[in-house]
């Protein structure tokens, strides 16, 4: 008899077991599962966030250009006091035009290091 209780105590020792490994996958799936969400969603309020401040950046990088533009349309207009209307929009331009390139110069020099 006591060797019949002893293959029953091991028969539900073992199925406990498994139960309890079958538990374990379970919950480990659920909780991956949940992380995977909670990743997703940060990532989400991230992107949201980065959305809003490049769209800032844009606007503001538009808005400036055309405050750009307006300031090369009073230097022009306060050359013309000096020199003919062309050659103010000439000088101005060609100023530019050589700021812009040696500021895109300083840059790819910074890239190529």
């Amino acid at each position: 008899m006591s060797n019949n209780s002893v293959n029953k105590d091991s028969a539900t020792q073992q199925e406990s077991f498994s139960e309890l490994l079958g538990h374990l996958a379970k919950s480990s799936a659920v909780m991956v599962h949940d992380e995977i969400e909670l990743v997703i969603q940060r990532i989400s309020e991230k992107v949201k966030a980065v959305r809003s401040g490049v769209l800032l950046i844009v606007t503001g990088a538009v808005i400036s250009l055309a405050a750009f533009m307006c300031l090369c349309a009073a230097l022009i207009i306060g050359l013309t006091s000096y020199m003919s209307p062309v050659i103010a929009a000439l000088v101005t331009g060609v100023a530019f035009a050589l700021v812009g390139v040696l500021i895109a110069f300083i840059g790819y020099r910074q890239l190529k290091k």
